[in-house]
């Protein structure tokens, strides 16, 4: 007998009503555990941000992200055409965190009103962000000795790819819909190894070099003309927790890294300690302490501090 003629007569048995039957019941007791007995509303989507956020690309870089048969006469029409566009779709997938928030599905007046001013916001603060991004493209084109030009960089770098997304992510952070924000910034975790949490503050000209393997933490506040390499972490310390022990959420609790930083690939700083203007944290140092302004810290100098008057013997 064929395997068509097996699958046709039920040869195989997969065991798929009894299979069904379970997911069903595992599906309804994780509803129940949230306290969503009534059909979840939908999430946002990933694959419609992702159409967003290219959209959003092409709109911010029309000659360089936009189309290829954009000529100067069109580029104006274009922007303002594929701009409306996105903002419509983008206004849903709002709309769609705020009815999950709420727990109720159906386009509600309140939620329809709420995600049409944030979108409007985030419409509104586009040009600043054209502006930002210039900054962190010249401190790439400024800070690499490879780079042969700024259009090199916005089309070829990750590190611009990842702040391009963050920067936008931020927004949407800061005016409450931090799922569609975290989406945001979890494209581009995927498409360039750099993991910045939406949360995070970030000062202009701002050069991630290389950029695999960057974490920056959610409370992160990085001043301007930062230049980080790849591998290094601004993360937390430690994670306290509450009296019945849940994890505290919102705390501040990773570092602040001031004004004209340089911190070299590898290095791990955990904590909400204070790297002062000026400085450098050499590569794969592991640091845990405020570091006065013009400081430069190397592995040498962080194993002369632990063996001191025989500390870490």
């Amino acid at each position: 007998m064929s395997d068509i003629d097996l699958l046709n007569t039920g040869g195989y048995q997969w065991g798929i009503e009894a299979l069904v039957s379970q997911l069903r019941e595992l599906r309804v007791q994780s509803l129940e555990s949230r306290h969503r007995l009534n059909r979840p509303p939908k999430l946002p989507s990933r694959k419609e941000l992702h159409s967003i956020l290219d959209g959003l690309g092409a709109v911010l870089f029309p000659n360089r992200l936009g189309s290829p048969d954009l000529n100067d006469e069109g580029i104006d029409f274009f922007v303002g055409h594929t701009l409306d566009s996105l903002l419509r779709k983008l206004y849903k997938q709002i709309r769609r965190e705020l009815q999950f928030i709420s727990g109720h599905e159906g386009d509600l007046k309140e939620t329809h009103e709420r995600a049409v001013v944030i979108t409007r916001e985030f419409a509104a603060r586009l040009p600043t962000v054209r502006a930002l991004l210039d900054t962190d493209i010249h401190a790439a084109y400024e800070g690499d000795p490879a780079a042969r030009s700024p259009d090199e960089i916005l089309v070829c770098y990750p590190g611009i790819t990842a702040i391009i997304h963050h920067r936008l992510a931020h927004i949407l952070y800061q005016a409450g819909v931090p799922l569609v924000a975290r989406i945001i910034s979890e494209l581009a975790h995927s498409a360039t190894g750099i993991d910045i949490h939406p949360g995070a503050q970030i000062g202009d000209s701002f050069f991630i070099d290389h950029g695999t393997g960057v974490v920056i933490g959610e409370t992160a506040i990085i001043g301007r003309r930062v230049r980080l390499y790849q591998a290094v972490t601004l993360g937390a310390k430690r994670f306290p927790k509450d009296a019945d022990g849940a994890l505290v959420k919102g705390n501040a609790r990773h570092p602040i890294v001031e004004d004209d930083v340089v911190i070299y690939a590898g290095a791990t700083i955990l904590g909400r300690i204070t790297i002062g203007h000026g400085s450098t944290i050499g590569g794969n140092v592991w640091l845990t302490h405020t570091v006065a302004p013009g400081s430069n810290i190397t592995q040498a100098y962080v194993r002369n501090e632990l063996f001191d008057g025989g500390a870490g013997i």
